[in-house]
Order: C-alpha cells, then sequence, then structure tokens
C-alpha cells in the first residue's frame, strides 16, 4: 500500500512539472457556458439535460463550487450537505455516503455528470468541478428512486487551448493528511488531456481509527469540428479505512434514549477487524454533436465496476445499570458491473410565436451484483451477539466471521424513454411538462434459499410512467415564481435490488410526490436568493424492527411539509455569503409508528459561511451550522439532541500563485452527535480542531 502511495504522489508532482501557470478556463466542448454555479453545467454535464438558468428551473437546488468546496476544506459529500438546507447526512455504518433529502433516506441517489453512481462507498471530491444538489421526486430526469431529491457531481474536463497546474497539501490536527494534482496538458491543436489524483492518509478524534484512499482520474477531451467534440474518461478509486459506527444510546427516565455521553473517543469495535476496502474502475464517454443551431444532441456510455467488502463489530445495546455493552456483527461483500446508456436530443424551436425547448431522451442500464454476508460467532456465547463488561478500551472475546446469513446475485436491466417540453408562451410564463417511461427488470437468485422446494429464484418487472409539470412566472428576467408537480418511484427490490423475496416480489413500487412553490431572484448577477414551501408524500416502505434487526416492519407511508430557503453569492466586490435555513415537518402515516416523527429529519437546520477579501493578500472566512434534535428510527425512541457548530478560516496569498489556508473546526469545542445509523450507532462529533493547506499553480 505504501508503494502504491508513493508511487501516486510521484505522479502528482511529475504532472505538476510539465505544465505552465493556469488562466480562465475554457471546456472541451464548443459553446459552454462557463459561468459556473450559476448553471448546472451547461450544457456538456447537466443535471436537467437542458440549457437551463437556475432561475428557470422550477424546482429547489443548490450548487456548491469547486471554490466552496475548497474554502471550507470539505473533503466528503457530508461535509458539503451539512451546508446545505433540507439535507441532513446519515451515519453509512461507517462506509459509506448515506442522507436524508426532505426525510427520505437513501444510499444510492448519487449521479457523476447526471450518469447514475449508486454503489455504496464514500465519494471523494478531488476531481470535482460542482455539485448539484436537487430537492424533489424527479423520476423523468433520474430514473428511479431519488425519493426526496439527488446529488449529481461533476468532474473535471480538459481544456483545449491552456496548460495549467494546481497543486494542494493539507494536514490537520488528528494527522490526517492530504495531497492533490491538477494538470491540464494541450496535446493537439484540438485535443487536451487533463490528469486529477489525490492521495490520502485518514484520522479523526476517534481512538483506532485510520486509512488510506487514493484515486487517479486522466481525461481526454477532443474537439473533432466546431459541432462535434468528445470526452473519454477513466477513474480508479482505492479506499481502505476502519470501519466505526459510534456509540451506542442510554436510558433515560421519563424520556427516549439518548446518545451515550463521555466517550466520544471510545471505539465500539475490533480495532483489528473492522475494516473496509472498496476498489473501483469507472470509464466514461460522451460525444457531443450540435447538428444546426436549434438542433444538438449527446450520447454517454458509462461502465464501471466495484468491488467493495466490509467487516466490522458495532455496538447493539448497552446497559448502564449493568455496565455492560452487546457487540454484534458481520463481514459483507458486495462487487458490481454497472453498463449505463444514455442519449438525449435537446430541440429549441418555435410554433406560432411560442418558443420550445424540447428535450428527448433515452436509457439502458445493465446492472450485475453479487452481494453476500457472513454473520460473526462468539464461542463464549455461541452466538452471533455477546455480552460484556464495559471496559475503554473494550475487551473483545474471539470471534469470527463464519455464519452464512445472506448470498444473492441480482441482475437489473432497465429502459427508459423520456419527453420534456418547456414551452414560453410568452416573455413572462413559461410552462413545463413531460413524462418519463420506465421499464425495470430485476432477477435474484437466492442462493441461502435454494431447496429441494425453492430455486431460489425471484422476479419482477415494473412499467412505471412518471410525469413532470411545472409553471413560471416571470415578473422580470431575474425573478421567477413557479410552481410544480412530480413523481418517482424505487422498486420493491430496493435500492440496492437486495430486499426481493417471495414476500416482496408481489409488491408494487413505492410511489414519491412532490408538490412545490418557490421564487427564485437573482438580486444581481452574483448573488441570489431562492425559496420554495413543498409537501412530499413517501408511499409504503420498510424499517428495522429496532428490537430485532433481523425482522423488517412495513410502513404504510409518510409526509414532510416543508420550507427551504437559501441565498448566496458576493454581496460586494469583496464579501461572499452562503447562507440556509430549512423546517421539516415529517410524519409517519398509519401502521405501528403512526404519528411518530420520520428517521433521522431535523425540525429545523440553519448554516452560514462568509468571507471577506481584506486586501489583496488577506482573506478571513467564517460559519456555523446548527441542526435541530431528531429521532433516529421510526420508532422515536432515540433523541439525537440539537447542536451548534461555529468554524473560522484565514487565506494569507504568499505569492500570485501560491496560497495558505487555516481552517479552524468548532471554535467553541462543542460536544455533539452529528449523525446516526441506528439506536445504538450514533457518531460523535469532532472536538475542537484545524487543517492547514497549502496551494499552489504552476
Amino acid at each position: 500500500m505504501k508503494l502504491k502511495i508513493s508511487l501516486l504522489a510521484s505522479t502528482i508532482f511529475a504532472c505538476g512539472l510539465t505544465a505552465s501557470p493556469a488562466a480562465a478556463q475554457t471546456s472541451a466542448a464548443a459553446d459552454t457556458i462557463t459561468v459556473i454555479g450559476r448553471y448546472l453545467s451547461l450544457d456538456q454535464l447537466n443535471a436537467v439535460k437542458t440549457p437551463t438558468p437556475i432561475v428557470d428551473v422550477p424546482q429547489s437546488l443548490s450548487i456548491v463550487t469547486e471554490e466552496q468546496i475548497e474554502n471550507q476544506a470539505f473533503t466528503s459529500i457530508g461535509d458539503v450537505l451539512r451546508f446545505t438546507p433540507g439535507l441532513a447526512v446519515s451515519q453509512g455504518e461507517g462506509h459509506r455516503d448515506a442522507i436524508i433529502i426532505r426525510g427520505n433516506q437513501t444510499t444510492a441517489d448519487f449521479f457523476l455528470n447526471g450518469v447514475r453512481d449508486d454503489v455504496q462507498y464514500f465519494r471523494p471530491l478531488y476531481n470535482i468541478e460542482q455539485i448539484e444538489i436537487l430537492r424533489g421526486s424527479n423520476a423523468l430526469l433520474f430514473g428511479r428512486g431519488g425519493g426526496g431529491g439527488i446529488i449529481n457531481r461533476v468532474s473535471k474536463e480538459p481544456v483545449l487551448d491552456e496548460q495549467f497546474t494546481s497543486m494542494a497539501a493539507s494536514i490537520d490536527t488528528f494527522g490526517a493528511a492530504q495531497f492533490s494534482g491538477d494538470t491540464n496538458l494541450v496535446a493537439g491543436e484540438n485535443s487536451a488531456v487533463r490528469l486529477n489524483a489525490f492521495v490520502e492518509e485518514l484520522g479523526n478524534h476517534r481512538n483506532a481509527y485510520e486509512g488510506t484512499r487514493f484515486g487517479v482520474n486522466p481525461t481526454f477531451g477532443i474537439e473533432f469540428s466546431r459541432q462535434t467534440s468528445a470526452v473519454l474518461s477513466y477513474e480508479y478509486l482505492n479506499d481502505d479505512r476502519t470501519v466505526d459506527r459510534g456509540v451506542p444510546s442510554v436510558s433515560v427516565a421519563g424520556g427516549p434514549d439518548v446518545p451515550l455521553e463521555g466517550f466520544n473517543d471510545t471505539f465500539f469495535g475490533s480495532p483489528d477487524r473492522n475494516a473496509t476496502r472498496l476498489e473501483a474502475h469507472i470509464l466514461r464517454g460522451r460525444l457531443d454533436h450540435t447538428f444546426n443551431p436549434m438542433l444538438r444532441g449527446n450520447v454517454t456510455l458509462q461502465y464501471a465496476d466495484y468491488d467493495k467488502l466490509y467487516q466490522n463489530l458495532y455496538p447493539a445495546g448497552f446497559d448502564q445499570a449493568a455496565n455492560t455493552v452487546t457487540l454484534d456483527g458481520y463481514r459483507d461483500t458486495t462487487t458490481r458491473q454497472n453498463l449505463i446508456l444514455q442519449g438525449n436530443l435537446i430541440a429549441e424551436f418555435e410554433t406560432g410565436g411560442i418558443g420550445h425547448t424540447m428535450l428527448i431522451g433515452a436509457e439502458y442500464g445493465d446492472q450485475s451484483t453479487a452481494n453476500a454476508r457472513l454473520d460473526s460467532y462468539f464461542g463464549v456465547s455461541n452466538d452471533d451477539q455477546v455480552v460484556i463488561p464495559f471496559t475503554d478500551p473494550l475487551n473483545i472475546p474471539a470471534f469470527g466471521f463464519v455464519t452464512p446469513a445472506r448470498d444473492r446475485e441480482s441482475d437489473v436491466t432497465f429502459t427508459s424513454l423520456y419527453i420534456q417540453d418547456q414551452i414560453d408562451l410568452t416573455d413572462n410564463f413559461k410552462v413545463i411538462i413531460g413524462a418519463r417511461l420506465d421499464r425495470f427488470d430485476v432477477s435474484v437468485l437466492d442462493l441461502s434459499a435454494v431447496s429441494p422446494t425453492d430455486n431460489g429464484r425471484r422476479g419482477r418487472v415494473d412499467d412505471e410512467i412518471s410525469p413532470r409539470f411545472g409553471v413560471i412566472y416571470k415578473p422580470a428576467d431575474n425573478i421567477s415564481i413557479y410552481a410544480s408537480y412530480s413523481e418517482t418511484f424505487l422498486p420493491s427490490s430496493g435500492e440496492q435490488f437486495l430486499t426481493l423475496s417471495t414476500t416482496t416480489e408481489d409488491i408494487r413500487p413505492q410511489s414519491f410526490e412532490n408538490r412545490e412553490i418557490g421564487v427564485k431572484w437573482d438580486i444581481h448577477p452574483r448573488l441570489s436568493f431562492t425559496a420554495a414551501a413543498f409537501r412530499l408524500e413517501q408511499g409504503l416502505f420498510t424499517t428495522i424492527d429496532p428490537d430485532d434487526a433481523s425482522i423488517v416492519t412495513t410502513v404504510p407511508g409518510s409526509t414532510t411539509d416543508g420550507f427551504e430557503v437559501q441565498i448566496i453569492g458576493d454581496l460586494t466586490d469583496d464579501w461572499f455569503v452562503s447562507a440556509g435555513y430549512s423546517h421539516l415537518d415529517g410524519e409517519v402515516n398509519g401502521g405501528t409508528f403512526d404519528g411518530n416523527r420520520p428517521r433521522q429529519t431535523p425540525e429545523n437546520m440553519f448554516s452560514v459561511w462568509t468571507q471577506y477579501q481584506v486586501n489583496d493578500r488577506l482573506a478571513i472566512g467564517g460559519g456555523a451550522t446548527y441542526q435541530d434534535e431528531f429521532f433516529v428510527r421510526e420508532d422515536n425512541s432515540v433523541l439525537i439532541p440539537d447542536y451548534v457548530r461555529f468554524d473560522a478560516a484565514v487565506f494569507y496569498d504568499l505569492t500570485d500563485d501560491t496560497r495558505l489556508q487555516l481552517n479552524i473546526e468548532n471554535l467553541l469545542d462543542e460536544d455533539y452527535f452529528p449523525d446516526a445509523h441506528s439506536n445504538d450507532n450514533i457518531s460523535t462529533g469532532e472536538p475542537l480542531n484545524a487543517r492547514l493547506t497549502l496551494r499552489h499553480q504552476f
């Protein structure tokens, strides 16, 4: 591993010596709008797939730029989303991105350049141009899932007419360090190569937590003519880290259970055996062609191969009176191959004086997954769980991951056709109407269920039509008032295709409906304000029984009513601000948990970040994030307290090409619990810490 890291670091450094200073960057394709952050990655890798300014999109959304990611020293999707209204971060069992959007939990609603990226892993940010967060159900553009919204990462592309390199190195209080490089080389008159790479040593305040991850992403761009261009990309990721599932909860007289306090550093697992490893290969090709000024198209082909393992012991209960902790565990392996082909035609034309921007698209996908699980076994208890005296560190008896619990193979194919028309009835009034037809065919071989009377094969085919409708009124070019309705669905096999059984294969897909009204105001070209009120209705879903993880409880549905507001941009030439607030009022509808609050849905969330350029060399920044209390699961038996965290930053340009940056997190050294996975897997927040970063452009 150390050899691989050394070679990667050498590659990054060598690339830095071959390029010249950077200036403004132009995309590899022709006629690109480059005002990043004001548009949804026009026109090349566009989350809404048509050339639409944010002010004309009838949907709540946020865009986080590369500059914001760097200034706030974000290193993960979770870091980004804590400063985004309407979203909360879930723990993800310590081995994957998991988020809550408008009260809906997901580990699969992630996209890369508009193409599905649904394997469970931690996504790095080293090669990202911007992150697009679209809130509300919208199957028309993305297909299945995305009940509360989606996250789309837009990767960096080659620049045809410049050579540049930038490099960054950082280290923090806990010894975590990262080194990254971004270089662009002109390869010919109409072609270029861009190489992004990073290596990271992981660490935090938790005892026994460590790891290494690295990635390399070469991309080739070529312009065949003014009408035709192509981008080819390959990305390799390797992630090897400790799995940490936090602390358990404890009982409190007269109220719900709360997180165990006073043991923020204590590791409730096996330091030697808690681990996750990922290897990913992602290949992507995209062809863009302009047929004439009124018609353009693109085709994207993506193949991805993922090999994932994680194994862990974790707290499954805590008896404060007896001073004992219950441990459980398992080992889980997943391999997946994704092949996705997507094509879009965008036509802009008029009929009878009425303008149209029409999108016609198709998508085909083939996803093959193999997943197996082995439960833990403790000899002293002759069981997969063990109760031991609580000590720090834990004295864990001998165990192994030996008991088969799951062994499934799944093949999923989906075929989609979609059409959408943005109709400009007048200069002030627009209508968006469209629909998507999805055929979702899943077949599962449950090897653990095979018997003389059961071949273990399960299957289901769903045909779903998902509409989208929106109206936009523009009293001025820079103001829009909108209303929208959209739907999406999630097959009964679940977002990771693991829950199809003899019971669920006859269940229709879960449905989501989103109704929304909102306003968007570009106060000036570099400052925007958005606000939205919505109702999101979620159909039948399942949750894990809090007393027995092997029991899956069916919940008839839930409703979340909410409000979101955000202002982002430059108040003056020297003063930037990004602030957001969301209010979420969620309720479970029917069943055992009727009237309870949905899982991990804080009623109020607020965040702000502001940065001021003091002079030509010095800038300062600061901000805060507040998260209201929330219940971990629908049973509402464990309550996570609210918290507010304050951060700060100082930036100093040593030269025109070199910047020194200091980010301080949790200035007031607050004890807090930012997220959770289950009632006894609750993350503890990092104490006061700092990260020092040096950036240089060659």
